[in-house]
């Protein structure tokens, strides 16, 4: 199993200029070997393979000095990448996707990260040491690292931030045996509620943020392209939304955190979260909750504890009875479940998160995906 580890980094400014200088030479790296790929197809009708290129980058180095700069498995990892497009690019066409996708020649603000796949890195303590780079460099560890780690990226973010992302790699947990099971209604106002009766309450970070976003995007188009004051206004608006970014996940990662902890196994509905963005009166509030990452970021932390997350079929979720059954026609702006056969009178949101959880419940009994409610029909 894979796990990701992201610090951040703090450079001098001779280190800046070196990580910046790697960047640079691996952004012109790729254009130069996406011209080439071009090239030979059109002129020659050779299709140029990442073994082929890696051999001429042997010859390149010998004439360009700027290529030594950079360490050759970062340079190797460049035309791996763009191998990768290009797998991509193919897929595309042959699954004859509307857009193809074809690999891009890379602007200076377009290519913002660097992999070292297998050595050239080391971490001593809080101090990054990279192969080219002079010295070690500053990182800030907020936590251990765990596993055995396979590879380091090197980032920069549109705030000019620098951060390292260590791959690791350990052995699958053992699953855990089902005790408990809990199920979890998405929604807005509550950007999940349990069935046990847990709500969470989402803040709406990007609705707080957006009359500064609107005064720094008028600040910014009021600047002259290619001025220093235009870069430092584009600063100001990439850092409000980083901030919002940052807020936004670190509601989820504590949200996942307890849902993890609070179930052996967690059901989800299967939302087709794309068509739902479809409606304009809700998809700001739907991106600003961000429903698909929670549903990540929980997959994540239960495999990593030996848990289960279950999708279930989002049918009639919201309408069914969690005690009865029966089906109880509500609009959007009903919250609360009035069901006339039972009595059953609750929070629409609970009531839903209960029948998500007897509809995960059956799948588990059954083997089988669920489009119903009730026994089994075996």
């Amino acid at each position: 199993m894979k796990t990701a580890y992201k610090f951040r980094l703090y450079p001098n400014r001779q280190q800046k200029a070196q990580l910046a200088l790697t960047l640079d030479t691996s952004r012109h790296l790729w254009n130069k070997a996406l011209a080439d790929r071009k090239n030979a197809w059109e002129r020659e009708g050779i299709t140029r393979s990442y073994e082929d290129q890696a051999a001429l980058l042997v010859f390149e180095k010998q004439s360009n000095p700027y290529l030594n700069a950079v360490h050759s498995q970062v340079e190797q990892d460049v035309l791996r990448r763009l191998q990768k497009s290009f797998d991509n690019f193919f897929r595309r066409v042959r699954e004859g996707a509307r857009k193809k996708g074809y690999p891009r020649f890379k602007s200076i603000n377009r290519y913002s990260s660097v992999t070292y796949p297998q050595s050239g890195f080391k971490l001593n303590g809080s101090r990054l040491i990279l192969s080219k780079i002079s010295g070690g460099i500053r990182t800030f560890v907020h936590r251990p690292i765990v596993g055995r780690i396979k590879t380091c990226s090197i980032k920069r973010d549109k705030t000019n931030a620098w951060y390292v992302i260590f791959t690791t790699e350990l052995e699958n947990p053992i699953k855990r045996e089902t005790k408990t099971a809990i199920g979890v209604d998405l929604g807005i106002t509550h950007a999940a509620v349990t069935s046990d009766g847990q709500y969470f309450d989402y803040p709406k970070y990007h609705v707080q943020a957006e009359k500064k976003n609107r005064a720094a995007n008028k600040s910014l188009h009021r600047k002259k392209l290619g001025s220093n004051n235009r870069k430092k206004a584009q600063t100001k608006l990439a850092r409000i939304a980083k901030r919002v970014t940052n807020l936004r996940e670190e509601f989820l990662h504590q949200v996942s955190r307890k849902l993890v902890n609070s179930a052996d196994r967690i059901v989800f509905e299967d939302l087709n979260i794309q068509n739902m963005l479809k409606n304009h009166c809700l998809a700001k509030h739907i991106q600003d909750v961000s429903w698909g990452k929670l549903i990540s970021f929980t997959v994540s932390k239960a495999e990593r504890a030996g848990k289960t997350v279950i999708l279930v079929n989002p049918y009639n979720t919201s309408q069914r009875c969690s005690a009865c059954g029966e089906i109880v026609s509500k609009k959007l702006k009903d919250r609360v479940h009035i069901c006339s056969r039972c009595g059953l009178i609750i929070c629409r949101d609970l009531n839903a998160s209960m029948v998500i959880r007897t509809l995960g419940l059956r799948e588990i009994a059954c083997g089988e995906p669920t489009s119903g409610f009730g026994l089994c029909p075996k």
